[in-house]
């Protein structure tokens, strides 16, 4: 039932899960905020920061300020996750606003003003960019089982939303943009090119590269913080493999089908099947019964290798058994207990013998003198007890010990080097070529004949940045910004190739002030000039106002 409800919202109103987050955003700031205790002992300061009628250091307050908020942000963006850092200063700026628009003596939001604000909402937006119905009704739906959520909550917070805005709008002004402004933006948007691609393998870029001691010992010197060896620890364990305990595992068949009615997925039947053939679950269980009792019965011995081991933990510490005593050695002995050693392992690669396991590692690095025995740990394939020797401190190794790692690094990073000079040879030769005529493919077929690497060109159909093809390369996009009508650009070295763009052509759109593009340029950036203004605004009457509660320097 759970995975239906969370399925049917996911897919029909995402807006519904960032609400639910609500109150954990608000218990968050509250928890960390001026007025908190927390961290700090259990001694409570309360800090009085009055902030246009909220006191910041009120638990209370903040959480109407944030929770506020934090509504308001989720339905304006519809997005379900948003960062605390730009919760906190929307919040701020809000507030502001609202106090801004009772100075003003603005008058109260009507009912008619929240409904056509709430149709530009995008939580309410549908697939075609035109407000929905009905994810409005699935939103006012899941209010009425929301006891944390009410819809006169969410009107209060909308008829806020609506008197901020014209806040803004006053404050913002018309907004101001120069035409040169307009004009570049519209070149960049609105350009038609035409572009040439070449891309060289690096792969096939194979230069002769000398590693002499002499270099490498420069590289090595050079580069020694490449090379530290990071702290390690020494450990041995006492493992508690799950097949040890696998014969003593005993399971029904009605045990069996239960696990495999639970988990149909793990176990297809691999034998074929001829076309249309119906379904006939008694017969694909049949035929993997012996792999899904082998699962269970695995399973079942994972869980008693862990108790087990914690069994064991719980011995040593019940009976405050300290290891390499000879109450430690007796009940090994009694257990039946070899320990292991461990290859010395760091935190970031955690011990080979299982698999490199992070969980382990973590815990093996949080023993000690003092604490000279893990907890029972899941290992692959059944449950280890950790007991620390001794943790080795990071040190410089010797040229000699990592030579081949040096000599590897160094090869590299002279042959991506040196593939950057070849970029620019490269480049010089393609120039040449389209200087004398040639078209671009041919520019770049004549520089592969005179160069063992790999070269492909290709010309891409027409486009323009407001309406790029979908598979357009980042490098290829970038370049744009550096390139004329009948140039090429540098090498770009992007993973294993790297990648020139040619302008064979650029069209630009039209730039007269009359048009009507640059009319819809020039209100978009004004819009957003003004927006910019406005928001700065806010900002600096936050900070004023926060500077008049500010707690004196001690």
């Amino acid at each position: 039932m759970i995975s239906w409800i969370q399925r049917y919202f996911q897919h029909h109103f995402r807006i519904v899960f960032a609400l639910v987050l609500l109150a954990t955003i608000i218990s968050f700031i509250i928890a960390f905020g001026p007025g908190s205790s927390v961290g700090r002992g259990g001694q409570r300061t309360v800090i009085t920061r009055e902030f246009f009628g909220y006191n910041l250091g009120s638990q209370e307050d903040q959480g109407r300020l944030f929770g506020d908020a934090n509504l308001s942000a989720t339905l304006q963006t519809g997005n379900s996750s948003i960062d605390s850092s730009d919760l906190q200063n929307y919040a701020l700026q809000r507030t502001a606003a609202l106090a801004l628009a009772d100075q003003f003596h603005l008058p109260a939001t009507s009912n008619q003003e929240i409904t056509d604000f709430i149709k530009g909402l995008r939580a309410f937006v549908g697939e075609d960019g035109q407000f929905d119905a009905r994810r409005y009704e699935t939103f006012r739906d899941s209010l009425k089982t929301n006891p944390r959520l009410t819809e006169a909550m969410v009107r209060r917070v909308l008829a806020d939303d609506v008197r901020a805005d014209k806040v803004r709008k006053i404050i913002a002004g018309p907004g101001y943009v120069l035409p040169a402004d307009v004009k570049t933006q519209l070149d960049r948007a609105d350009s038609v090119w035409t572009l040439g691609v070449a891309t060289a393998s690096y792969a096939s870029f194979n230069p002769s590269i000398p590693a002499t001691d002499g270099l490498l010992a420069k590289y090595f010197e050079e580069n020694a913080f490449r090379y530290t060896v990071p702290p390690r620890v020494v450990t041995t364990c006492a493992f508690f493999p799950a097949a040890a305990y696998t014969g003593s595992v005993a399971v029904t068949d009605a045990d069996v089908r239960a696990y495999y009615g639970a988990n149909p997925a793990r176990f297809p039947n691999a034998a074929a099947k001829p076309a249309g053939a119906k379904l006939d679950p008694a017969a694909d269980f049949a035929a993997v019964r012996p792999q899904v009792e082998a699962a269970l019965k695995l399973e079942r011995a994972q869980r008693i290798a862990a108790k087990t081991a914690s069994d064991l933990s719980f011995a040593l510490y019940e009976g405050k058994i300290a290891p390499g005593t000879p109450a430690f050695d007796a009940l090994l002995t009694a257990q039946h207990l070899t320990l292991r050693p461990l290859a010395p392992f760091t935190h970031e690669d955690g011990p080979a013998e299982f698999g490199g396991s992070p969980e382990i590692a973590d815990v093996a690095f949080k023993l000690g003198p003092d604490r000279a025995f893990s907890d029972a740990l899941a290992a692959p394939d059944g449950a280890v007890v950790l007991f620390w020797k001794e943790t080795l401190p990071s040190r410089q190794p010797l040229l000699a010990e990592v030579r081949a790692r040096v000599a590897a690094d160094y090869t590299d990073n002279e042959k991506r080097k040196r593939f950057v000079e070849f970029g620019r040879t490269l480049r010089s030769l393609i120039e040449n070529r389209l200087r004398a005529g040639d078209s671009f493919e041919k520019s770049v077929a004549a520089a592969a004949g005179a160069t063992s690497v790999k070269l492909e060109a290709r010309t891409l159909a027409p486009f323009s940045r407001r309406n790029p093809p979908s598979d357009l390369d980042s490098a290829v996009a970038g370049a744009l910004d550096r390139l004329e009508k009948g140039r090429i650009s540098d090498m770009s070295i992007v993973k294993d190739q790297g990648t020139f763009v040619y302008a064979i052509d650029k069209k630009l759109p039209d730039l007269s002030e009359s048009g009507a593009a640059y009319s819809a340029m020039r209100a978009q950036l004004a819009y957003l000039n003004a927006r910019i203004g406005a928001s700065s605004y806010l900002g600096e009457i936050v900070a004023q106002e926060l500077k008049k509660s500010e707690p004196p320097v001690k």
